[in-house]
């Protein structure tokens, strides 16, 4: 039994150990993938690019042979730094070979046709070095570009351009695939930021020494001096070296290079070095980690031992895009499986040329999607695809200072410009910055600290040719006359002298001189529009005199802001318009200010009625007479003649506040019909261009300007157009008239219109409308860096005394006469005016009538609401006539109590008394009345007077008749 299990034992450890062995060499069987790789092995610098390959493949495998069933096997070929030798390196790895893809080829030139090659097999192209936008046109999905495309750094050059407020650039590149794919892309985006691109320097890649000199001395010739450098760094390092012998790496130059020239700074030998100081450079940005510390100097070690040849070798960006490549391309093919791996062989004749015989890669598409999809942290950086590109990365802006190129900020797509890179976190800004302040200081060409200003004029000792208008009308703008004794020509005048001025406030010295456009024989060589022509044509570097700013010249050149007024306007005689006739003492008001004065006084005088009539006897009596004195006492206010004693607070009150109205209304009327009687009216003859139009009218316009087209646009007919030259003639015409062969209007500039009314200022106006143009302006060619500068001096000059002084040299001190475009207007006052007044006005009367109504409501309280049982017609009749009879209470009503008790005591001794008399009237239904309420008819005689009085009138207002029942004398 024990030899039984013993043996059972060892059976189990035998099989145990035999699937164990099955296993181990199942999983050590790893499955072979082709890969290609097309470099310039001839050339040191791609030697660093396989030996990261290698170590990528290495490391990667190292880390995931276990998990990985796929290898990577490199099959490399050398393209010898020609297009064919790539083309044919590309050939035969897709059809002998069959790989899966291939890495390469090195440069933009040679990728482009292996490109095509690899989307007709399938066979996925990624290249780490070619970073040419234009290979992107290709559309070729199986082209993936491993690299920063050289479209993205333009942004970052723009910024720093733009940042330093240069105006032109000049882009310096190699004349092939390389060099010519930024340049669209790079023109656009300057453009964009409105930056003139004035020459392309395009260099050839086999370019001599002596041909490199002849493109510096153009470049040197030229205004400009800011130069983008787009181009490989054996071109580059020549055309610096010679750029320093010619003296173009002095003070004032600008240079800028791409990271095609800035991601080689470290294999640059010191003569490049030195020749390249104050440059300026734009690299792609890699974060320094402690995984990029340990192979660098892992690199270091294996290349020395790969290439014991080659010393001071270093590491760059394009070394670490291909080890993070590779490890994309091992990701992608162990997550595209193994299951199609081989190429599908095309069905071609025997005839067919090898570019016809290879096959289609059955993987190439989910190759491909696995690529698209392969995102991971490499030594660059973050590395995925984006549209088939490497997704872009801040840029590092560097500053060749010494033996180094030391960081002097970021560009990011998100913030501009920044001096330190910020993270996730930490990231405060949210605004693109395009200031040079967000970058740490410059040392310039030439060890120069101030920021140069882009370009220099003149070049060579060369001076600025700038041509002036012969004319011989309005001279006190431009004036040209011969010097007897040199024969020479000067040049003096307004423009003249403000051009001047402005150039003194430039920051910098502007050599120049003055050529007029004239013939020998003193008349003008053409008209304004063929003077400024010549600056398009390159004849002149500017035009200085009283050219104006108009669209169809900023066609052909730039003008600098304007330093006059603008504008086209029409002038005509004036005429006499002063009113005399029997009716003008009713213009200085207007006839709503005259009705509303009048129903104010009738207002007024109601008011002061119902508030004086129970209490004053001056406003009592026979109703007509009470309406005149009313009417009387608010009229007779306009002139404070008013007699009539007020005893109420109440219309104190409302006279106070009307008083004040009628004296600024009197005031103001007084003021009015001066104006109307003694000043002057002058009206123009005319008012209104399509009254000339239609009338048939002659108009006149200043020979050789652009007026001419501008009637002509408005309806005039030609015929109708009479020129002039001088003001005196210009006055002449308007002095014969339209029918005399004279004209009635004349459309001019705003300048020489105020030059022509201050001679003749009382004799003529400007009338609307006024068509707008932009003034006189300084002229230059398209784009030149001058106008901006010349611009911000007139500025200076326009805000300044020194416009004043040269305003009064050349047209005197009177000549600001009253500005004649201002229309004239009625001088009759309107309502709006003074609605503020009859506002208070009215307040005031209304509220007294309020404060009175309460007081007379509370006094009648008894009458309104009585004990007994009347009806509201007789309650409404006895408050109706309480209010219109005296009120016996008042204080001022004392004297009447007076004579009343006379009538009962006697009266005074010597003085007849009005109450002498006793009559009593007894009114129909009365006498019952009186008997039910006394019990005896005899009590009547005790009624009061104001009882008695109020039944008078409400049987007069009744049209009854009253009985006389007894006349009685004391």
């Amino acid at each position: 039994m024990r030899n039984n299990h013993s043996e059972s034992f060892l059976m189990f450890i035998f099989f145990v150990s035999v699937s164990m062995k099955m296993v181990m060499a199942e999983n050590s069987t790893t499955i072979p993938v082709n890969v290609g790789v097309i470099l310039n092995l001839d050339v040191g610098f791609y030697k660093m690019m396989l030996s990261c390959i290698n170590m990528s493949i290495s490391d990667f495998y190292s880390v995931h042979g276990d998990q990985y069933k796929t290898r990577l096997v490199l099959t490399t070929r050398n393209s010898k730094q020609d297009v064919v030798g790539a083309a044919a390196a590309g050939l035969d790895l897709i059809k002998n070979v069959e790989v899966k893809a291939i890495l390469g080829p090195p440069t933009s030139m040679q990728a482009s046709f292996v490109i095509d090659m690899g989307a007709k097999a399938q066979v996925p192209i990624i290249s780490f070095t070619a970073s040419s936008p234009s290979l992107s046109s290709l559309r070729s999905p199986f082209f993936l570009q491993a690299t920063q495309n050289d479209a993205t750094q333009v942004k970052a050059i723009s910024a720093i351009v733009k940042a330093f407020r240069w105006r032109e650039v000049v882009p310096v590149y190699v004349d092939n695939e390389f060099g010519g794919g930024i340049i669209p892309f790079l023109t656009d985006t300057l453009q964009a930021i409105d930056v003139r691109v004035p020459y392309r320097s395009a260099i050839s890649s086999t370019a001599t020494d002596d041909e490199l000199g002849e493109e510096l001395y153009k470049l040197m010739a030229m205004q400009t001096r800011v130069f983008i450098v787009h181009m490989s760094s054996i071109v580059g390092s020549r055309l610096f070296i010679k750029a320093d012998k010619v003296g173009m790496m002095g003070p004032g130059y600008v240079w800028i290079i791409t990271d095609g020239l800035a991601d080689f700074w470290s294999f640059m030998n010191s003569s490049v070095v030195d020749s390249m100081q104050g440059v300026l450079g734009v690299q792609p940005y890699v974060p320094k980690t402690k995984e990029l510390t340990s192979f660098r100097n892992r690199f270091k070690r294996k290349f020395v031992q790969d290439n014991p040849d080659i010393v001071d070798a270093d590491l760059n960006v394009y070394g670490l895009w291909a080890y993070d490549a590779i490890t994309a391309l091992a990701m992608a093919v162990e997550k595209a499986g193994t299951t199609h791996l081989g190429f599908q062989k095309p069905n071609v004749s025997s005839n067919s040329n090898d570019l016809e015989n290879f096959g289609v890669s059955l993987s190439g598409l989910n190759l491909l999607q696995a690529l698209s999809d392969t995102n991971f942290k490499g030594l660059s950086g973050n590395f995925s695809f984006v549209n088939g590109q490497l997704k872009p990365s801040p840029y590092e802006i560097i500053n060749v200072n010494g033996d180094a190129a030391r960081g002097i900020g970021f560009w990011t797509a998100e913030n501009g410009l920044i001096r330190k890179l910020y993270t996730p976190i930490n990231n405060t800004t949210s605004t693109y910055s395009t200031s040079n302040s967000s970058l740490a200081p410059i040392i310039w060409p030439g060890e120069a600290t101030f920021i140069p200003k882009g370009w220099e004029i003149p070049t060579n000792g060369k001076r600025l040719r700038i041509g002036v208008p012969v004319k011989g009308d309005f001279t006190e703008f431009v004036k040209v006359r011969k010097d007897p004794t040199t024969k020479s020509s000067i040049v003096e005048g307004y423009s003249i002298d403000v051009f001047e001025a402005a150039v003194k406030l430039l920051p910098y010295a502007l050599p120049f001189d003055y050529f007029p456009f004239g013939l020998p024989d003193g008349r003008s060589a053409g008209t304004y529009n063929d003077l400024v022509y010549q600056v398009y044509l390159g004849n002149y570097d500017a035009v200085v005199g009283d050219a104006t700013i108009r669209l169809n010249r900023s066609n052909y050149v730039d003008f600098t802001l304007p330093y006059t007024e603008s504008g086209v306007s029409m002038v005509v005689p004036v005429k006499d318009n002063k009113n005399k006739n029997a009716w003008i003492f009713l213009k200085p008001l207007t006839w709503d200010l005259w009705f509303a004065c009048l129903c104010f006084f009738v207002f007024t005088g109601f008011v002061v009625w119902v508030l004086e009539h129970r209490i004053n006897e001056e406003f009592r009596g026979p109703l007509f007479f009470q309406v005149g004195t009313s009417f009387w006492f608010s009229f007779s206010t306009m002139v404070f003649a008013h007699r009539e004693r007020l005893v109420s607070n109440l219309a104190r009150f409302v006279i106070v506040i009307w008083c004040f109205v009628v004296l600024i209304l009197t005031q103001s009327y007084t003021a009015s019909l001066t104006s109307l009687l003694t000043v002057q009216k002058l009206q123009p003859t005319v008012t209104d261009v399509k009254e000339l139009i239609r009338n048939g009218a002659y108009v006149g316009y200043q020979d050789g300007s652009f007026v001419l087209g501008l009637l002509k646009n408005l309806g005039f007919d030609e015929s109708k157009l009479l020129v002039y030259n001088t003001v005196e003639e210009w006055d002449a015409l308007f002095t014969k008239g339209s029918g005399n062969g004279g004209i009635a209007a004349a459309f001019d500039e705003v300048p020489y219109i105020k030059l022509f009314l201050a001679k003749y200022c009382s004799k003529y106006t400007t009338v609307e409308p006024t068509f707008k143009t932009d003034g006189f302006g300084f002229v230059f060619p398209k784009g030149s860096p001058l106008v901006s500068d010349v611009s911000r001096a007139i500025l200076g000059v326009t805000e300044g005394e020194t416009m004043k002084k040269i305003e009064e040299k050349w047209f005197g001190k009177e000549a600001s006469c009253p500005d004649p475009s201002t229309s004239l207007s009625s001088n009759s006052l309107g309502i709006e005016s003074f609605w503020g007044l009859f506002l208070i006005a009215g307040v005031a009367s209304v509220l007294a009538l309020l404060v009175f109504l309460a007081m007379f409501i509370h006094e009648q309280w008894d009458v309104i609401m009585p004990a007994d049982s009347r009806s509201l017609r007789q309650r409404s009749i006895k408050l109706f006539w309480n209010f219109y009879n005296r009120d016996l209470s008042a204080h001022t009503m004392r004297r009447n109590e007076v004579n009343d008790s006379q009538i009962q005591n006697g009266p005074v001794v010597g003085e007849p008394s009005p109450s002498a008399y006793s009559v009593r009237i007894e009114f129909p239904g009365e006498q019952d009345r009186v008997s039910s309420e006394n019990g005896d008819r005899n009590s009547n005689e005790h009624q009061p007077l104001q009882e008695t009085s109020s039944n008078i009138e409400v049987a007069i207002q009744n049209h009854e008749r009253p009985r006389v029942i007894e006349i009685m004398q004391d």
